[in-house]
């Protein structure tokens, strides 16, 4: 990208730090990207599509890239599309207000995360000084890759929020027990009384403690704080609370699970696709019906993974 300077990098990376941090829930990424070109007066050469791909144009693909090092920097955070400024995005973006200097520092903190990986074959670097069209090649891969993770995993959020709220109930029941729990008992269709299953470590309830889960299939409504106060009513000293919101949970609610006496554990819709994929390959047959996944191989020349 010889058109790419590093300065230039800094620039957009620190604009795209300033657009987010107004936004502390974080942006959808095509949004972010959007107000960060409002923000910029694009080059030319920016502006332009790819000589081997019309069709795609340069800046969104140029801004992707410049922010490898961010994320593997602990800067940005990056889920189901999902961009949000982290607690160190904010302080760097405040220790340097140059430009250049704080993507220099972002490069720095990525070398020493690649150092630090077993495989430490050369991968582009989103400073590289490859030739144009190597350059242009690996960048449209990296950004390519990105926004593929980002389909897939918006697609599969999208299909479990139309899970049918009984069968998401058998879902994270299906998990439970792939994850080496003993799933005792599923809440029938009707009122539940506050809690929609319980587990526990063995088939006798001899090990561990009883986990008392709640299960919300609202993709559209993080859960509050009032409504996690009611389920931790329900939470016995010897008991693990387990919380599952596919919508998320709102600052209020994280703020008292974190300071709660009872011992209780959030999961969000990413959170549990993390957990289905970590354990698909001990669910059973049943409960890969529930949510059917298959693992995709693309093209990663960015180094990142």
């Amino acid at each position: 990208m010889a058109e790419i300077t590093t300065r230039r990098q800094g620039e957009i990376v620190q604009t795209l730090f300033g657009v987010l941090a107004d936004a502390p829930d974080g942006l959808q990424a095509k949004e972010a990207i959007a107000r960060v070109e409002a923000r910029m007066a694009l080059t030319p050469f920016e502006q332009a599509t790819f000589p081997k791909n019309p069709q795609l144009t340069r800046f969104p693909k140029i801004l992707r890239f410049s922010t490898i090092n961010c994320v593997k920097a602990g800067w940005l955070r990056k889920r189901s599309g999902i961009w949000t400024l982290t607690d160190e995005g904010r302080s760097a973006l405040a220790a340097f207000p140059d430009p250049e200097a704080l993507f220099k520092e972002s490069r720095r903190l990525y070398k020493a995360w690649k150092a630090s990986q077993v495989d430490d074959e050369d991968a582009v670097s989103p400073a590289s000084d490859a030739e144009p069209a190597a350059a242009d090649e690996s960048l449209i891969a990296a950004a390519n890759l990105e926004e593929a993770e980002e389909a897939a995993r918006a697609d599969i959020l999208d299909y479990m929020g139309a899970i049918n709220p009984y069968d998401f109930q058998d879902l994270v029941g299906k998990l439970l027990d792939a994850m080496g729990y003993h799933v005792v008992w599923i809440a029938p269709r009707g009122k539940d009384g506050g809690l929609d299953l319980l587990a526990q470590g063995d088939p006798l309830g001899v090990n561990g403690p009883r986990i008392k889960g709640q299960v919300k299939r609202r993709p559209d409504h993080k859960t509050t704080q009032e409504e996690l106060r009611s389920f931790l009513s329900l939470i016995e000293p010897h008991d693990v609370g387990v919380y599952i919101s596919l919508g998320g949970f709102t600052a209020d609610a994280s703020t008292l699970a974190r300071h709660t006496s009872r011992r209780v554990t959030l999961i969000n819709g990413d959170d549990l696709l993390d957990l289905w994929v970590e354990h698909w390959a001990a669910i059973d047959e049943e409960g890969r019906q529930l949510l059917p996944i298959k693992a995709v191989y693309f093209l990663d020349t960015s180094g990142t993974s």
